[in-house]
């Protein structure tokens, strides 16, 4: 009878740890998504910032691409598999500026949507 209950107590223990290690990844994959989403809407602050700087929506090729460049590089704070573009469209009237930066983690399947940071922007 003694066997019996310390196989069963060995039984629970084994799926509570299993559990806690579950729980574990999951938080350890939703810290690394919130990363990416962060760094997502700082690389957005970045060529908004432009903008304000140039005092205009419409920045000159060369810097977007520079700043498209540093989005895909990793080393420098860029994403996994991004891309990132703007545009521009009259909003009720208003010239607004919308960046969209789209990304994909290695550790997604291939098959799962892209994640995807988008912000607008208007000049006063």
């Amino acid at each position: 009878m003694s066997l019996i209950e310390v196989l069963l107590a060995l039984l629970i223990f084994s799926l509570g740890m299993l559990g806690t290690v579950g729980m574990q990844a999951l938080a350890v994959k939703n810290s690394v998504d919130a990363e990416d989403r962060s760094r997502a809407a700082l690389m957005a602050n970045e060529i908004v910032s432009q903008m304000w700087m140039a005092k205009t929506l419409s920045l000159p090729t060369a810097t977007t691409d520079a700043w498209v460049a540093r989005l895909q590089n990793q080393q420098v704070s860029g994403l996994p598999n991004a891309t990132g573009t703007t545009g521009t469209a009259i909003v009720d009237g208003v010239l607004v500026s919308t960046v969209t930066i789209t990304w994909r983690s290695p550790a997604r399947r291939s098959t799962d949507p892209l994640a995807t940071y988008i912000t607008q922007v208007a000049m006063p």
